[in-house]
């Protein structure tokens, strides 16, 4: 089964080699027919802490590392690979 890759920006880089990656979906209301837009936030595994607030990065679904942490950052999200 392949892994989830998504695409979002860092907003807290505290944690000790974790991020939180800040997910923005944009889908049509299936009965109001409008653009709506829906954000949710991932914790994901940073080895080098090389990573910044503001960071457009990539995630990719992997086994779990602790209670929240199930992520891994696999590029810097600007980068054409």
């Amino acid at each position: 089964m392949p892994r989830r890759i998504l695409q979002g920006v860092v907003v807290s880089d505290k944690n000790d080699k974790t991020i939180v990656v800040k997910v923005e979906r944009r889908f049509i209301h299936p009965l109001l027919k409008k653009t709506v837009r829906r954000t949710k936030k991932y914790h994901a595994h940073d080895e080098e802490n090389r990573f910044k607030v503001g960071d457009v990065v990539r995630i990719q679904e992997g086994r779990p590392m602790s209670k929240l942490k199930r992520w891994y950052v696999i590029t810097n999200g600007n980068e054409t690979t």
